[in-house]
């Protein structure tokens, strides 16, 4: 979002979304189909993602890439594209010598380049648009967001969150994705720091087991977001396919909402080699149980492409149809 001088917006007074509701009521007519990881779709382009910054890096230097693995996710049958914002923050980009302004920019570019990808799209289905806030753990780039407990109390990390969501908030995304939580401390400082910005978000942690990656129950966890107007949809993402369905059933069952998925394709994230190990264990087949457990949002997250995506869109295809009639806000 830009000024009438073509400067970003400030930060400080978000811009009134374009509509909270319409979002809302995808999800109560029916499931929508997440796209699928940002980093493997760019590095099966070609792209380096050895950088600290990630896909983020692209912004400032392919931004078009970018569009073009949206693009490849919804023209593969996802409704919603998550941005490429999960480890862009004003501490990773001023490691990099980029100026607050600039990372501005950036973060607002990163929405607007989803936006871009659902006008190319080759399809009259309603497309979604969902912001990520990755955690505090992201932007440390070292696997700490599969661990949590940084040593930081809520307080300091909704300082650390509030000022990019005021941005991400302002560019006018469907939803804000406050995803790959490890920790429910950090979710606490993430509910607090969504207060007030306008805009629906949904908040799904990283897990191990039935439990977060931090070691809390994950009914504890999931309380937190109950009463919380903000948040549509609660679940899990980034986590294996097997520990989807019982966290399924316990989102559902603590806040009443609806649940969001999207697990990796099985394989293990090893930190210190900055690759991944193991075998993909993540089928469509698995959908349909978790569908049925109330997930709403399904989708993959890393090592989880297209063509995955386009077998879960035909999943839920024929669970239930697709939504239509609703006005997805894609300009």
């Amino acid at each position: 979002m830009t000024s009438d001088t073509g400067r970003p917006a400030s930060p400080a007074s978000p811009a009134p979304p374009l509509s909270p509701a319409p979002f809302a009521a995808a999800l109560a007519a029916g499931p929508l189909v997440l796209d699928g990881g940002m980093s493997n779709q760019l590095a099966s382009a070609g792209h380096d993602l050895s950088d600290e910054l990630w896909s983020a890096r692209l912004l400032l230097e392919q931004p078009e890439a970018i569009t073009d693995a949206h693009l490849a996710y919804f023209e593969a049958g996802a409704d919603v594209a998550i941005t490429s914002s999960y480890q862009a923050t004003f501490e990773g980009f001023e490691k990099r010598g980029i100026a607050r302004a600039e990372a501005v920019r950036l973060l607002t570019l990163s929405v607007e380049l989803a936006r871009e990808a659902a006008r190319r799209a080759r399809t009259d289905r309603p497309l979604w648009v969902a912001a990520s806030v990755g955690p505090y753990g992201a932007m440390l780039a070292d696997g700490s967001e599969y661990r949590g407990r940084y040593g930081l109390g809520v307080d300091a990390l909704e300082r650390f969150h509030r000022p990019r969501m005021e941005v991400l908030a302002a560019a006018g995304p469907d939803v804000l994705a406050l995803e790959t939580v490890p920790d429910a401390d950090e979710a606490r400082a993430l509910l607090r720091a969504v207060r007030g910005l306008g805009v629906p978000a949904w908040l799904s942690y990283s897990v191990d087991g039935d439990r977060t990656r931090a070691g809390q129950p994950l009914d504890e966890a999931f309380g937190l977001a109950a009463e919380a107007d903000e948040i549509v949809a609660v679940g899990v993402n980034c986590c294996a396919p097997g520990d989807v369905e019982g966290a399924v059933a316990t989102a559902a069952e603590v806040t009443g909402k609806p649940v969001v998925v999207y697990p990796n394709s099985g394989e293990s994230w090893d930190a210190e080699a900055r690759a991944w190990t193991g075998r993909a264990s993540f089928t469509p087949d698995q959908v349909t149980a978790w569908r049925d457990a109330g997930a709403r949002l399904i989708g993959g997250c890393c090592r989880v492409g297209p063509e995955t995506v386009s077998e879960i869109a035909g999943t839920v295809s024929g669970i239930a149809g697709r939504v239509s009639g609703i006005a997805g806000t894609v300009s």
